[in-house]
Formats: structure tokens, C-alpha cells, sequence
């Protein structure tokens, strides 16, 4: 056990110490012996059960978006009100609570230390600072205008981490009734479904299909429980490890572009994505064929990645970005291609595309608002057609038998 104890020595000094010992008594007879008297003794965690609980933290631990943004919003503000860079990162790294930033901030704060620019420092941590940061990061500290650029980044992430917030959080509700459907179902099935089929079996009454497939899930959930359960787990990690190969990506990809309502929301949040991070990008100086790449890197949706690396292949053969935009309307709307247009013209591209990114998140905002009022019908229909078939299944076999006598 590990002791935090205070102590008196013969000559009246009060010292202070930690020290391992079997129990309270060991430690007063050990510090006896040096001739000191302890005055308290408290237990503490030992240093090896410590060190390990902080290495699970650390691996547990994630940066998520919001410390980002909190990051790069101070991290601007101090630069603006004069601090230096150095001072700057070690006042963030004091008061960040996050483990794993602080790690991350301090060896950013050590290489800054050694003469290395600040957008370097970050590119040594990617999974931390996508390319989105350090690009914008560069052009700022190149440019000059490096605490406004860090402003610029701070809202940038802001907006994307509230779009992906309302998205989620539209999706809860569907998600909720669906899980709330399967739980009735397996309930009824496993207490309800029996009775009825102990009085059919008595009865002797000849069951239609509907009502063998209803009594044979039943038997599965109520006989073979840890087999249907294996066989789910083995399902999901099938679809999982399908989804992360190249055809399984594009297949998902595929299917939510092409679902009613979902599809549409799906076009509108990546037609969001791409012009509020090409705004950015090309308003702080980022050269257009590093912005695309970013973009590229930025789009979820693997169609989109193939049009914005298409629309870099234009740029470099030196066709214009708009035509790009106008020739897959199937994914992006008119109004990107013609937006797009018009800033080519004026040389105002990135004001273009900032004024389609306040639109599209703005219709995404609406729409993410009205989605359970606009989804509810969908779920009605498909909660009809589970609880119909139930119905039928269970009241056939009641009718044949009346009609019989």
C-alpha cells in the first residue's frame, strides 16, 4: 500500500513523504525506528496501479472536434491580443483538460520552441489536425495573418460539427422507433406467440405460412437464443468489414444517395461541406489545387470524392471549376455550377462559394428541424405493415377454425 504521511523528527522539523508499506502499523513502526512520529497518514493509489489507470485514459481518451475548435478560437485570440506564439501554446496546454491534447500541445510547443513553423509542428499529428487546419494554418502564418486565419479555422470546424450534430440528431428519432419496434416484437414473440400457438397445436387447426413464419422466429428467439444472438453479432461484423473495403464503401454510398428523403439531405450536407471548405481554403490564399485535395479529403461520400478529384484534373489541364460543377448536377444542383460560374468571372470565387455553403446549411438546418414531422408518415407505414402481418398471422388460423365449425 502507498502512504502519504506527515511526520515530526526529534528536533521538531515536520517533514512531508510517500512511501510503500504493508498497513498503517507497518508505517508508523518503520518511521519510529528513524526516530520520527507521524502526525498523519493517508492511503493513496500506488504509483504502478496510477501510471496504469493513465495509460488506459490516454488510449480510451479522443480529441474530439470541439476541443479543435476551442484550440484554434484561443489559440487566435491570444496571438491577436499580442502574446507570443510559444506563450500562447503553453497558457492552452495549462488549461486544457484533455490528456491526450495536452500531449499533443506540448510537443507542438517544443518544436515551435526548436524554430519550426507552427503548420509543420501540426502536420506531425494528423490524426489531430486534418489537412484542413494546417493548410489554412500555412497560409496564414505566410500571409501574415495568422490569428485571423486561426479565427477563420475555428469557425470552419464550427459549422461542420454543427451540421453533423443536426444530421444525428435528426436521425435519432427513427432510430429510437425502430429499436423500440424490434423490442415489442421480440417480446410478443417470445411471451405471447407460445400461447397461442399451445391453443392452434390443441385445436389441430391447419396454419397458413404467414402464421409457420411467425411461430418459427418465435421458437428461434425462445430454443436457439444464443445462436440467433451469434448470428447477429456475425451479420454486423460481416456489414462492418464490408463497409471498410473500396465496393463495400461504394455500395453504402450508393444506397443513401438513392433513399427517399435521406438521399437529398445526404446531397445538401456534402454540396454544404464543399463550398464552406473551398470558401476557406481559397479566402486564405490555399493554392486551388491543394484546396480540391483538401475537399476530396473533407467529402464523406465517395461520389463526390471522384467529382471534386476530376474537377483538380480540369484545373491542372486548365479548364475552369465550374464546368465540372455543371456537368454532374446529378450530385451537385444547378446553383453550385452556376455560382461557381459567376465567381470565375468576377474573381470572386471564394465569396461564390461561401454564399452557396450559408444556403445548403441553412436548407439542411430547416429540413433537419422538419424530419421527424417528415419521416413520421414512412415510420407509420412501415409500423402498419409489421403489426398487419403480425395480426393476420395470428387471426387466420381463429378464422379457418370458425369457419370450420
Amino acid at each position: 500500500m502507498l502512504f502519504h504521511f506527515k511526520a515530526q523528527k526529534l528536533d521538531g522539523s515536520v517533514y512531508e513523504e510517500d512511501r510503500e508499506a504493508t498497513d498503517k502499523f507497518a508505517l508508523y513502526r518503520d518511521v519510529k525506528k528513524e526516530g520520527g512520529i507521524i502526525i498523519s497518514a493517508d492511503e493513496i493509489e500506488s504509483k504502478s496501479l496510477k501510471k496504469y489507470f493513465e495509460k488506459i485514459d490516454e488510449l480510451l481518451g479522443s480529441i474530439k472536434i470541439h476541443d479543435k475548435i476551442i484550440f484554434a478560437r484561443n489559440l487566435g485570440s491570444m496571438l491577436h491580443a499580442g502574446l507570443s506564439l510559444s506563450r500562447s501554446l503553453s497558457v492552452i496546454e495549462r488549461q486544457s483538460r484533455n490528456k491526450k491534447l495536452k500531449k499533443v500541445i506540448l510537443d507542438v510547443l517544443e518544436n515551435v520552441s526548436k524554430g519550426e513553423t507552427l503548420h509543420n509542428s501540426l502536420d506531425k499529428h494528423p490524426k489531430v489536425f486534418p489537412p484542413l487546419f494546417s493548410s489554412m494554418v500555412k497560409a496564414g502564418e505566410e500571409s501574415g495573418s495568422l490569428p485571423e486565419t486561426l479565427s477563420t479555422v475555428a469557425s470552419q470546424m464550427d459549422k461542420i460539427y454543427s451540421l453533423q450534430k443536426k444530421v444525428r440528431g435528426a436521425l435519432i428519432y427513427p432510430i429510437i422507433i425502430v429499436i423500440l419496434m424490434i423490442i415489442i416484437g421480440i417480446i410478443m414473440l417470445v411471451y405471447i406467440v407460445p400461447n397461442l400457438t399451445s391453443t392452434f397445436t390443441e385445436l389441430g387447426v391447419e396454419l397458413p405460412l404467414s402464421t409457420r413464419i411467425i411461430i418459427g422466429i418465435s421458437d428461434i428467439l425462445r430454443y436457439q437464443f444464443l445462436w440467433f444472438i451469434g448470428a447477429v453479432v456475425l451479420i454486423v461484423i460481416g456489414a462492418v468489414s464490408f463497409m471498410r473495403t473500396r465496393s463495400g464503401r461504394r455500395f453504402f454510398d450508393y444506397f443513401f444517395l438513392k433513399i427517399p428523403i435521406i438521399g437529398q439531405l445526404v446531397k445538401e450536407v456534402n454540396t454544404a461541406r464543399t463550398a464552406r471548405t473551398l470558401s476557406s481554403l481559397l479566402s486564405a490564399g490555399v493554392d486551388m489545387l491543394i484546396a480540391l485535395t483538401i475537399v476530396g479529403e473533407v467529402v464523406q461520400n465517395s461520389f463526390y470524392r471522384e467529382v471534386v478529384e476530376d474537377a483538380k484534373e480540369n484545373v491542372e489541364r486548365g479548364a475552369t471549376l465550374s464546368s465540372v460543377f455543371a456537368e454532374n448536377e446529378e450530385l451537385y444542383p444547378p446553383f453550385v455550377g452556376e455560382m461557381a460560374s459567376v465567381g470565375e468571372e468576377t474573381g470572386k470565387l471564394s465569396d461564390m462559394f461561401l454564399e452557396v455553403a450559408v444556403f445548403y446549411e441553412d436548407v439542411v438546418d430547416q429540413k433537419t428541424k422538419n424530419f421527424s414531422t417528415i419521416i413520421e408518415p414512412f415510420i407509420m407505414v412501415f409500423i402498419g405493415v409489421g403489426v398487419g402481418f403480425f395480426a393476420i398471422a395470428m387471426i387466420s388460423p381463429t378464422l379457418s377454425l370458425v369457419n370450420a365449425l
